[in-house]
């Protein structure tokens, strides 16, 4: 059965991507879960990415989350057969992205300029380390190398020294920002008629989200504390072990709130009058002893009792779960992939279209519609 027009709304666009690893396949993979043809240029051994690990059925795990529904082409852009075919399919084509190293798109001759020049109404996009015009353009960047450069690692953790991200945060901010660019870039182009060269770096993506750091600290002279899973200005903010020994993690926002709390959960009604537990200003102040009191409670608790008396209070918690906690989480969606290796199971995109998730494509083989391509364009 087919799909609702409005389930792939991007149907008839062709997407040329020669990309690897994360950031650049994040994007396409959100252009053709939407219905575009996109075609993955990879090498002969195939996008590395491919290698990173054999979790899913033998295949990467990071590959087959990212490359659904794309068609892949085994080309070699340096070869004059094979680029000349590159062209013939962008002559045709909608958006051309590009993850490479610095400056090795242009030297093979698929520069934002000289693609733009020839085919006016493409839209090219170039995704880089640290953007271009300074001395770190031609720097190597990968996603733990940008969350140190951009701060995020130095604001993330616990107080005895910085934390990464346990995610690639720095190729999904860019991923996410080259996506939505495209999408406005297809706007104006059904406006003016031409396209747009497009640059998304991953530097750019982090740094946008280190803007209230940034501007915290130049308005006040003081970055934002690593505090793990506290919060700097916020008393009782965090996570407290339950009887037996679930972490809860517990979020207090107002002074209406504490009251509740303190009666239903800690069981204490007259606690917000006591000295140092009055205001969240003075709690802050006193943070080593409201937390103290707050554990206590906590660890008389079972997880479930705990649970039933936080709904109770409308406090806002949660449990601080691991992976395998979140394979059985109740909200969690899932949607089947086909791949070569038979389907698999992965997170459904967060997404629903009039009530329901995208049918998803299948993951390619290496090279599984070069003979295919090449006999269309050729």
């Amino acid at each position: 059965m087919s799909e609702p027009a409005s389930h792939r709304p991007l149907e008839g666009l062709l997407v040329v991507a020669l990309e690897q690893a994360v950031a650049a396949p994040y994007c396409s993979s959100r252009l053709a879960d939407a219905g575009a043809r996109v075609i993955k240029i990879e090498r002969p051994e195939g996008d590395f990415a491919r290698g990173y690990d054999k979790a899913v059925n033998g295949l990467a795990s990071y590959f087959v989350w990212l490359n659904r529904g794309k068609e892949s082409l085994v080309a070699d852009i340096k070869e004059p057969g094979d680029a000349a075919l590159l062209h013939r399919v962008l002559d045709r084509a909608d958006v051309f992205i590009q993850n490479l190293a610095p400056g090795a798109a242009a030297r093979a001759g698929f520069g934002s300029v000289a693609l733009r020049a020839r085919y006016p109404r493409l839209i090219t996009v170039d995704i880089s380390g640290y953007g271009t015009g300074h001395s770190y353009a031609d720097m190597k960047a990968y996603d733990l190398l940008v969350q140190a450069e951009s701060g995020l690692a130095a604001i993330t953790g616990h107080p005895a020294g910085p934390g990464r991200v346990g995610v690639s945060v720095c190729d999904i901010a860019c991923g996410m920002a080259a996506h939505s660019a495209i999408l406005e870039a297809l706007i104006g182009r059904m406006r003016t008629g031409q396209g747009a060269a497009l640059e998304v770096s991953l530097f750019d993506g982090m740094a946008d989200w280190m803007n209230v750091p940034l501007l915290y600290f130049e308005g006040t002279g003081q970055a934002p504390k690593r505090v793990g899973l506290a919060h700097p200005s916020i008393c009782p903010y965090g996570a407290f072990e339950t009887a037996e020994g679930s972490l809860v993690l517990i979020s207090i926002q107002n002074e209406r709130e504490w009251k509740a709390f303190c009666a239903a959960v800690l069981g204490d009604a007259e606690l917000p009058s006591r000295p140092g537990f009055e205001s969240n200003s003075a709690r802050v102040a006193n943070r080593s002893e409201v937390d103290a009191v707050v554990a206590a409670a906590f660890r008389a608790m079972s997880r479930d009792e705990a649970a039933q008396r936080l709904n109770g209070s409308r406090t806002a918690f949660g449990f601080v779960n691991v992976v395998a906690d979140l394979v059985h989480h109740p909200a969690l969606r899932r949607v089947d992939v086909a791949t070569c290796a038979g389907p698999a199971s992965i997170v459904a995109p967060p997404a629903l279209i009039d009530g329901e998730a995208r049918r998803l494509g299948a993951v390619p083989d290496v090279g599984e519609h070069s003979g295919a391509i090449r006999a269309e364009f050729g």
